[in-house]
């Protein structure tokens, strides 16, 4: 059953634009994570698993591989490396005795904490100059873009709330 859109040069317009605002800032933040995050000693897709970890608490491969929306093959990998560089352990899942348990280290969290400070500082250079009505909106749009968008892609179970809720 195909859809019929009608066309409205208003909703091409900003289509495009959100495009191009979004692809502007998603660059921008990767190359700003690489040079923040790797100078740690680990890459920006270990620092996302380690994040997942410390802020979901113990998961097993199946539930990381789903939060960073990778394959368990790739996460199974990221997760080999973070063990060997001690940041992470692995145990017996406490109700499944045949699944494995990822969970962070101290040493694990340490570096977290470091890191997310980095970037915290960061991002509070980034938006201390804009009034607080618009931080907050534009916290709320872009929590609003990433739940849409996780959910058209079929992943909305694997992200997008508030810390305080998860």
């Amino acid at each position: 059953m195909s859809v019929k859109t009608v066309h409205d040069p208003a909703l091409e317009r900003d289509t495009r634009d959100l495009y191009e605002a979004l692809t502007d800032l998603v660059r921008v933040y990767q190359f700003r994570d690489r040079n923040l995050i790797c100078c740690h000693d680990i890459s920006v897709t270990q620092c996302y698993a380690l994040d997942a970890l410390v802020r979901g608490g113990p998961m097993t491969l199946g539930s990381l591989a789903q939060t960073l929306m990778l394959d368990k093959s790739t996460t199974s990998r990221v997760a080999e490396t973070l063990e060997r560089k001690g940041y992470l352990k692995r145990t017996t899942h406490p109700s499944d005795a045949r699944a494995v348990q990822l969970s962070p280290t101290s040493r694990g969290r340490s570096l977290h904490e470091t890191i997310q400070r980095t970037l915290l500082d960061e991002e509070r250079g980034i938006i201390e100059s804009l009034p607080a009505d618009v931080r907050r909106a534009t916290v709320g749009v872009v929590r609003e873009l990433a739940k849409v968008a996780a959910k058209r892609m079929g992943r909305a179970d694997a992200c997008c709330q508030p810390a305080a809720e998860k």
